[in-house]
Order: structure tokens, then C-alpha cells, then sequence
């Protein structure tokens, strides 16, 4: 049976916190930026919360109709960037605020947590720039639901319209798992991981539009 994908929208804003918050709980760069299971049931929902509102209002959303999975997408212009954001995943924000946001989103979420901040700064760093692209800023799938496929679903329709409109994607891979699912798909390992100090390891990954 396919997989019913439709654009989220400011209502479905708790939906996806849930999704994101239960899907990335246990993954390891999450455990690396919240160690200890109680300080990240505690936190780790309140920046779900600041990837999601960053992606509605300056991206697109895309969500299985059952609630099972979630997409976070970003298009990139060919200018270079300013952004923040974490986890391996980056916000955007104007030039005047490109040193300031990690630290505001670190207030905001986990002020005593220096981590939230380093990463925010750390996948900014290693984000292509000078090429216009879009950005898989995450992907989540319910932890009774992975192995489904799903993820795969979710992507089909954004890489589809970047192979119309020629476009490439980029995206950082949190775990050997979903690296591998990214490969299947197109995607290729740039050559330099983000090694976390004392932690996992991240995978800057970058498809080429494919034809037919």
C-alpha cells in the first residue's frame, strides 16, 4: 500500500514535535547533545520544537497522513548562507545574526548546554555552499514504524521534483543505518565526517539530480 504524504501545516506544529521528539530520543547524536536520559526527556522535545518552527516558517514540512513520518526540507538559494541550527541540522538566518542564533537557540532550549551550540555551529560550517540545493534537514519515522519504508516514501516526491528541475540535495546522516538508506537513494558521502568530540560520528552526504 503507498504511502498518502501531504504538507504539513501551523496545526499540525504538535504532531511533528511528538514525531521528531520520539523518532530522534535515542539516536546517537542526540544522546551525544543531551547526555543522560533524564536531562534529554526534559529538553530534547524543546528543540524539536525550534527545528519545526524554523521549517514552517522558512521551509516545507511533508508528513505521512497516519501521523508515522516526517520530513523537514529546506531549499537553498546559490548564494552563500547564513544558519543555525542543530543536531545536525541548520536554520538560516540574515548575516547580521549568523554569530548570535546558535546561542540563541542554546538559551532557548538548554542555556547550560554548550553542546547545543557547538553543533548548531559545527554543521553550519560544513554546509555546502555557492550552489542552489535542497536540504533534507531531517526525517523522522516512529519507532514502531521503521523499517517500513516509510522514510523512503516520504523523500520520493522532493527528489523526484529535484530530478525535473535539476537540482541537487544535501543532507547529514546521523547514523550507519540511515546512511545507508541515503546511499540507496542517490546520495554520496562528501569525504569529511563531522566527528563529534567524545561522540558519534555524521555524514554530509550530497545527490546529484539523476535522470530518468
Amino acid at each position: 500500500m503507498g504511502v498518502r504524504v501531504r504538507r504539513a501545516q501551523e496545526s499540525d506544529r504538535d504532531l511533528v514535535v511528538r514525531l521528531l521528539d520520539e523518532s530522534f530520543r535515542d539516536d546517537p547524536v542526540s544522546n551525544w547533545v543531551f547526555p543522560g536520559e533524564e536531562h534529554r526527556l526534559a529538553r530534547h522535545a524543546g528543540l524539536m520544537g525550534v527545528f519545526t518552527d524554523v521549517t514552517l516558517a522558512e521551509g516545507y514540512i511533508d508528513l505521512a497522513e497516519d501521523g508515522s513520518a516526517v520530513a523537514l526540507w529546506m531549499d537553498m538559494p546559490d548564494a552563500p548562507h547564513d544558519g543555525a541550527g542543530g543536531e545536525g541540522h541548520e536554520g538560516h538566518g540574515g548575516e547580521d545574526d549568523q554569530d548570535d542564533v546558535p546561542a540563541q537557540v542554546r538559551a532557548a532550549v538548554d542555556p547550560d548546554n554548550e553542546r547545543v551550540e557547538q553543533i548548531a555551529r559545527w554543521t553550519t560550517e560544513i554546509h555546502p555552499e555557492g550552489r542552489a540545493h535542497v536540504y533534507l534537514w531531517m526525517i523522522g519515522v516512529a519507532p514502531g514504524r521503521q523499517g517500513e519504508g516509510l522514510g523512503t516514501a516520504l523523500m520520493a516526491p522532493v527528489l523526484e521534483r529535484c530530478d525535473r528541475e535539476g537540482l541537487p540535495a544535501y543532507l547529514e546522516a546521523s547514523n550507519p543505518r540511515s546512511r545507508a538508506l541515503y546511499e540507496r537513494l542517490g546520495f554520496v558521502f562528501t569525504g569529511t565526517a563531522l566527528d563529534l568530540p567524545d561522540g558519534p560520528s555524521m555524514w554530509p552526504m550530497w545527490r546529484e539530480p539523476q535522470a530518468g
